[in-house]
């Protein structure tokens, strides 16, 4: 498997970049893999979709479809994409620290 590794930051990644074991994930791990989805800083309402992200996967083992998200962190999906350029399934889980979701977000 590769490896992740930027500014001290070491972790095992699939061929997509998305963390392997979430348990890996970590505040600084979100932090160094946001330049590479097109995220310079990470703001008050990045960390709210992606915490709501990773709670829904700890209660559930999937990434909540968009429609829930957008509805639960009250942002449009015109928003999500504002923070997220590459999108709720490749930025927002992959930063969230989620492994590939197999469906839509």
């Amino acid at each position: 498997m590769p490896m992740f590794e930027e500014g001290g930051v070491s972790i095992e990644v699939d061929e997509d970049g998305f963390i392997v074991n979430p348990d890996d994930w970590t505040e600084d791990v979100a932090a160094a893999l946001a330049g590479g989805e097109g995220v310079e800083e990470l703001t008050e309402e990045h960390w709210k979709v992606m915490n709501y992200i990773r709670d829904y996967y700890q209660k559930f083992g999937v990434a909540p479809m968009i429609r829930k998200l957008c509805k639960e962190t009250g942002f449009p999906l015109k928003k999500i994409y504002d923070l997220f350029p590459s999108g709720p399934a490749k930025g927002a889980c992959k930063l969230a620290g989620l492994p590939k979701p197999t469906g839509c977000v």
